[in-house]
């Protein structure tokens, strides 16, 4: 008889209280997030401890400090406690390990609590993917699970198709990325005046790299849909996700798009919600999806876009 199991995942999946009723998805690991080191909230799946347009304005002035942390060992090893003693096995899954501290928290965690249940089954896998593109693969986990799959049947195949998930979509908030030190600031400020969007796909590790540059947001979503149409396979049987960080007509204006001219098995709208926003920061749209294995460096889907935009 198989064993009972539950999935976890972390905030970091970016996928709304809508979607994580509509797949039975338990409650997610909640982070922190920090602003101005004087205010503290418990980085959540909704807007209930602030309104996403107060996070992202927050966000865009650059007066203010704002900082994600996860969960901590001990928080992690709580909530295993609570499943193991349960007679439950646990799939924890966590963002990319080389974007965040949470696959080795979750890490260390499993392995205290195995040390104080010894027949304490953990699984803790490692996404090699942040926000919406994680997300993706939480989806899928719990569409396996209904269908019948032993938590290592969905291990194993999480792990054949991690690095299968794509995304492509602009960000306008240039003036953002600066600050963070992705571009100049010269660059921001002749980007912003010209209208330019920078659009990225996930590379092996999660990172998000630019690809492209489009002139206006209607050309940026065209090129979205074209990329992702070259890209992704078998979309008619896959669940796309569809996300934004304060875009929600740039989103809305996506999907619809995306249904149109791609006709998947199914579409969701999402947010970005503060744990990744932090990072992510306003102005961003994006499709996720599956397709081939990504390249070490994009070299394959570098190849792809430059096609595209020539054409």
């Amino acid at each position: 008889m198989m064993k009972q199991y539950v999935i976890l995942a972390d905030v970091a999946c970016d996928l709304s209280r809508e979607l994580c009723e509509e797949f039975n998805i338990l409650p997610c690991i909640e982070g922190h997030v920090s602003i101005n080191a004087t205010r503290e909230i418990t980085a959540k799946l909704d807007w209930s401890e602030i309104s996403r347009e107060e996070f992202y304005k927050t966000l865009s002035d650059k007066k203010n400090r704002v900082t994600s942390a996860p969960a901590n060992v001990e928080e992690y090893c709580e909530i295993f406690r609570q499943y193991v003693r349960q007679g439950y096995g646990i799939l924890s899954m966590s963002l990319s390990s080389k974007i965040s501290n949470t696959y080795d928290f979750a890490t260390k965690a499993a392995q205290r609590v195995q040390g104080e249940y010894p027949d304490a089954q953990i699984y803790c896998f490692d996404s090699f993917r942040m926000s919406t593109a994680f997300g993706l693969l939480v989806l899928y986990a719990h569409e396996l699970k209904a269908q019948g799959k032993s938590l290592e049947e969905v291990a194993q195949w999480l792990e054949n198709n991690k690095r299968r998930v794509h995304q492509m979509g602009p960000i306008d908030d240039l003036m953002f990325i600066a600050r963070r030190g992705r571009i100049t600031m010269g660059k921001a400020i002749l980007g912003s005046f010209a209208g330019v969007k920078p659009m990225g796909d996930c590379n092996a590790n999660g990172y998000v790299t630019v690809i492209a540059k489009a002139k206006g947001i209607k050309k940026a979503l065209d090129l979205t849909v074209r990329y992702v149409r070259q890209t992704a396979t078998k979309i008619e049987d896959q669940i796309v996700l569809i996300s934004h960080s304060n875009r929600e007509a740039y989103a809305l204006a996506l999907k619809e798009l995306v249904e149109k001219e791609l006709a998947p098995g199914r579409v969701y709208l999402s947010d970005v919600f503060p744990l990744c926003g932090t990072n992510i920061g306003p102005g961003m749209v994006g499709v996720y999806y599956l397709g081939d294995e990504v390249s070490p460096e994009l070299e394959k889907e570098k190849e792809i876009m430059q096609a595209l935009l020539k054409s």
